[in-house]
């Protein structure tokens, strides 16, 4: 083993940057809280190592020789470079630093989330959380290529057409049993009754783009005989709410964002009978637990649901 690999370690080097800072042995040695023979020795072994003499001495004055010069820049190089991979190591083994991404299917209403990550944040300060939304698609390609820790999105979903591959990469946790409310124009209908897909085959629909999950669960319920007959296309649900009450379209949304947005809701909510029904979910690799902090904000998530469910919370925002 070279001699400089013995003594090139993080704690000589910033022996050597704290003389530099102080030029002046005692004062160096007692910042560092060590003795003065002790810091003169290390200097002199690194001095060893290098083979030049790192400080030169005019009376009782220290100065930087060309080789101390040399030196320091690499020093500075080297402990910046060390600083930097410990404090990314603490960011992977610490649960409370580092980053969380999370990435959230774009028609979620996902109000109870959002309170509690505003809950999280305020606990833990120093987690940086990176949301954004997705489409259906692009969720799975990030999940799949480890570009986001968790993904909020419907269950089951068809997009991953291996079941058995899902269910090897992936861990998943229900949230809330959701399902389709269809918001009709109709008359002569209860307010949230069962219908039968009979009664609503020959209504003008403005829905979801065809690849959006809700418009794939109504085609379904509908089956392949019954076509439905879509004027128009938009990509929001408070755009689908609006044209539909604008216009004598009807349209559809689920469960969870009617209950949140009903007082501000003129169409009549009603369920078709025997619809799928489908939950929103937490979705991981396997293997994300051994991150401390992905670890901790679930089993925050737990204690926040244990306080108060889903169904309940979602029930008192309106």
């Amino acid at each position: 083993m070279p001699k400089s690999d013995t003594i090139l370690s993080a704690k000589s080097l910033r022996y050597f940057l704290q003389l530099i800072d102080t030029m002046n042995y005692t004062q160096a040695a007692q910042i560092l809280g060590i003795t003065q023979p002790a810091l003169t020795q290390q200097i002199k072994k690194l001095e060893k190592a290098i083979g030049a003499p790192l400080f030169g001495q005019i009376g009782k004055k220290l100065y930087l020789t060309e080789a101390g010069n040399e030196m320091k820049s690499a020093a500075v190089e080297l402990l910046n470079t060390i600083n930097s991979v410990v404090d990314d190591i603490q960011e992977f083994t610490q649960l409370d630093k580092g980053t969380i991404t999370i990435g959230i299917l774009k028609t979620l209403d996902l109000e109870v989330l959002e309170d509690f990550l505003i809950s999280f944040n305020k606990k833990y300060s120093k987690i940086v959380l990176n949301v954004d939304t997705y489409e259906r698609e692009e969720l799975w390609r990030k999940l799949d290529s480890n570009e986001i820790d968790l993904a909020i999105m419907y269950l089951p979903d068809t997009t991953k057409k291996d079941e058995i591959n899902l269910h090897n990469q992936y861990e998943h946790k229900a949230l809330y049993d959701d399902q389709v409310v269809i918001l009709t124009h109709k008359k002569n209908l209860e307010s949230e009754d069962e219908y039968p897909v009979s009664r609503f085959l020959t209504r003008k629909w403005v829905t979801y783009p065809e690849s959006f999950y809700l418009t794939q669960i109504m085609k379904e319920s509908f089956g392949q005989r019954n076509q439905l007959d879509i004027k128009m296309f938009l990509p929001t649900t408070a755009q689908l709410v609006d044209l539909a009450t604008k216009t004598g379209y009807d349209t559809f949304v689920t469960k969870s964002y009617y209950e949140n947005n009903k007082q501000n809701i003129k169409l009549t909510p009603i369920y078709l009978k025997k619809t799928k029904q489908f939950y929103i979910s937490i979705i991981y690799r396997k293997g994300k637990l051994e991150i401390p902090r992905i670890k901790n904000i679930l089993t925050e998530w737990n204690k926040f649901l244990d306080k108060k469910d889903y169904s309940s919370r979602l029930e008192e925002k309106h």
